[in-house]
């Protein structure tokens, strides 16, 4: 046993991970790479050597990616970690490798660890990477109650280490990657393994590992998400723009923005603030003067930028109102919960009584109420309940809404009663 799992035997004596606060804790030791930072893998030979020992490893395979978000267009991943029993740990740069399918298919029989599964999975199905079963670090965090499940808060609480801070957030399409990032990519991936027997360990002591177990079942089947319809739409400050005029600005700004971004590879943010498109909506400048005295067009902005967006604003102001874009289509489902009150007083006196009746199930579970049922499960349930409110019929609408077993064993009979109440 390590020095790791021997610290993480004493989580079964808590529910929240870590000593009480009255105990005086003793200094945290930092985390040090057991076999020092391997070599970037960024050839084909280095990549054939990783797959075979990969391959030849036993046990689960703890697996992390970092993106260079708010950097460069898109959320490719820009260094791949990982680390096997037998195998050592890897650092593979995407770059250099950018078909890690064969890596994926030779650990495709083994548990995949990973620290929020979720935001790592699409960067690692376009390189080729994707696995038939994993376990979910962050996630397991929630079900058992930590009150932080951060990376480096699971791995200091849970097994009494601390993790290098400071690089999460840096450029990582940069090359050379510096020593002290490539140091912290290590350590993500050193006691991810750790982590996880541990936290097996403490769910099956709380008796939600099956819970546990339904829930990276349901993320490793999940299919790509589709792509978003009028992405634009989600320009942040867009509930500001009421015209159909206006919306039509945002669009061209919005997709001239997303093709330079595109091509020049970088962050939209860094070519065009969002703030600066809905103030060019609002204002519709009638020439570049008038844009650039707004805000987000200012002096470090070029002429032949400011024309280039000027242009964009020109093509909108000249379209015809038959395409001009329509107000936002009515989302599918029941409509936000603010309005249920004058559109369907007893829908919203059924919504109040389930999430009550959740949030007291969730509290005495000591679980986030959105791990237990999402909001928006319970928004649907409550707008249109099933004709019989009996439990089958209950059962069977969240089942139908994606709920996982478990789930629907949980909050099932409360729901039933919430509903009933309110009939």
């Amino acid at each position: 046993m390590t020095d790791a799992q021997e610290t993480a035997a004493d989580l079964r004596t808590t529910t929240g991970g870590g000593p009480p606060d009255d105990v005086e804790k003793a200094p945290i030791p930092l985390l040090e790479p057991r076999e020092g930072i391997p070599p970037v893998v960024a050839d084909e030979d280095a990549l054939a050597r990783v797959v075979a020992a990969f391959a030849a490893g036993t046990g689960p395979v703890a697996v992390d990616a970092e993106r260079a978000s708010g950097y460069r267009y898109g959320q490719r991943a820009y260094l791949v970690q990982l680390r096997r029993e037998g195998a050592g740990s890897a650092l593979i740069d995407p770059v250099g490798c950018p078909d890690l399918s064969a890596l994926g298919e030779a650990l495709s029989g083994a548990e995949w660890i990973l620290h929020a599964a979720t935001q790592d999975l699409p960067c690692l199905r376009e390189i080729g990477m994707v696995p038939t079963s994993l376990f979910d670090t962050e996630l397991a965090g929630r079900l058992a109650g930590f009150p932080r499940v951060g990376l480096g808060a699971m791995v200091e609480s849970v097994l009494g280490y601390a993790l290098e801070k400071g690089h999460s957030a840096v450029d990582w399409s940069t090359r050379p990657l510096p020593e002290p990032w490539l140091r912290y990519a290590a350590l993500d991936v050193e006691l991810l393994v750790d982590l996880r027997d541990a936290l097996e360990k403490e769910l099956d002591r709380q008796g939600k590992l099956e819970w546990a177990r339904q829930e990276f079942d349901a993320i490793a089947a999940a299919p790509p998400a589709p792509p978003r319809k009028d992405p634009w739409r989600r320009t942040s400050g867009m509930h500001k723009v009421r015209r159909r005029r206006q919306m039509a600005v945002v669009r061209e700004l919005w997709e001239s923005r997303d093709r330079i971004a595109q091509r020049r590879d970088v962050s939209p943010g860094k070519v065009l603030g969002d703030a600066a498109i809905v103030e060019a909506a609002l204002a519709l400048p009638a020439n570049v003067q008038a844009l650039s005295a707004l805000p987000g067009y200012g002096q470090r902005m070029g002429r032949r930028q400011l024309e280039q967006w000027m242009a964009a604003v020109d093509r909108a102001k000249a379209l015809p109102e038959n395409a001009l874009p329509q107000p936002g289509a009515t989302p599918a489902g029941p409509p936000p919960p603010r309005s249920w009150a004058d559109k369907d007083p007893v829908a919203a006196a059924r919504l109040a009584a389930a999430r009550t009746a959740v949030s007291a199930i969730a509290e005495g579970l000591k679980l986030p109420q959105e791990n237990l049922i999402t909001p928006d499960t319970v928004r649907r349930l409550c707008w249109e309940p099933p004709q019989r409110l009996e439990a089958d019929a209950v059962a069977q609408a969240l089942a139908g809404y994606g709920a996982r077993p478990w789930q629907i064993e949980q909050v099932t009979p409360a729901l039933v009663t919430a509903l009933a109440a309110t009939a």
